[in-house]
């Protein structure tokens, strides 16, 4: 793939860090777009221009910047907030995304990769979930990411976008440099792994399992996680997918193809650390599928892509950065 000059809004979080520091190891030209509301400015990768702006404010950026492509992780993504203040993820990520795309329309800048979520499923009708199978998001940050789906297969209809969404689901683990580590550290925590080595850490009593009595193999939920590496790996994979295909829009699941508990995790968390990690178990919550797993064959044929890192790695990428942080 030829060297991109690439906007990645969101790209003081999580996953668009991770993204940005991949693009600048591949020899590309990265601005990160972000307004840091829940972003963290030295979580900007040294080498990349740093616009400290929403996604409704990208004029500037795309005027100075000169962009062959966008990859848009801004979001807001937090399910119980969606629920509660659902006002905000229709402005920001619907909103939001429309100002973008607009922009991106007025630069003549028509390639982009967008972040979706497997939350655009709802609860499956069958498992391994398929990109075909129906959509029925059950909160509104589900819903939202969905609308931008939608939106996404308009342009590349009206306005000759080659688009790719890609539909990520349990994203786990930390990139780690010679100079800096980029991982996962949100204000408000609602992710398996994390909380779990928090518990190993001595920072919460112990992990919550909510219900033991799925029909599954040791009867607690069963999901599908994915490094960060592995999905970084695909968004570079998407963005040489956009370089010869114009006014379509591909939409890919990104998961590992297998699954594993929430007992599994616990046990993982178990070896890597040596902490004994307490649980507490506790009733089922309303709406919690028993397995919710991906399948990547659509990934696979057409990207290219297979996940490389297995449960163990994330875990102790994500260890390994936890404690970074803390003694930082």
């Amino acid at each position: 793939m030829k060297a991109m000059r690439v906007l990645v809004t969101g790209g003081a979080g999580y996953v668009g860090s991770v993204i940005s520091a991949q693009l600048l190891a591949g020899g590309h030209q990265v601005t990160v777009l972000d307004n840091l509301s829940t972003g963290h400015a030295d979580a900007v990768p040294a080498g990349a221009e740093f616009v400290e702006a929403s996604i409704t404010e990208a004029g500037n950026a795309f005027a100075a910047g000169g962009f062959e492509t966008v990859v848009h992780c801004a979001a807001k993504s937090l399910v119980a907030e969606s629920v509660a203040q659902p006002q905000l993820y229709w402005d920001n990520n619907v909103g939001g995304s429309l100002a973008l795309l607009e922009t991106m329309r007025e630069h003549d800048v028509r390639r982009i990769v967008f972040s979706s979520t497997a939350a655009t499923y709802g609860e499956p009708q069958s498992v391994p979930i398929v990109e075909d199978a129906p959509t029925a998001p059950t909160n509104p940050y589900g819903a939202s990411k969905l609308a931008v789906d939608h939106m996404l297969t308009s342009y590349a209809n009206a306005h000759g976008f080659a688009a790719v969404s890609l539909r990520y689901f349990n994203v786990a683990g930390a990139l780690h440099t010679d100079a800096v580590s980029f991982g996962e550290r949100h204000a408000v925590e609602t992710h398996l792994i994390p909380i779990a080595l928090q518990v190993a850490a001595g920072r919460r009593p112990a992990l919550n399992i909510f219900g033991t009595s799925y029909p599954t193999p040791d009867g607690t939920c069963v999901r599908d996680y994915i490094h960060v590496l592995d999905l970084a790996d695909a968004h570079l994979r998407a963005l040489q997918w956009t370089e010869s295909h114009a006014a379509e829009h591909l939409i890919c699941n990104l998961g590992s193809g297998s699954g594993d508990s929430v007992r599994e995790v616990v046990e993982a968390v178990r070896t890597v650390t040596g902490m004994p990690t307490p649980v507490a178990e506790a009733d089922k919550r309303p709406g919690d599928p028993a397995v919710l797993i991906a399948s990547n064959e659509r990934a696979r044929h057409v990207l290219g892509w297979s996940p490389a890192l297995d449960l163990t790695r994330m875990v102790s990428d994500a260890w390994t950065f936890a404690q970074s942080v803390r003694q930082g």
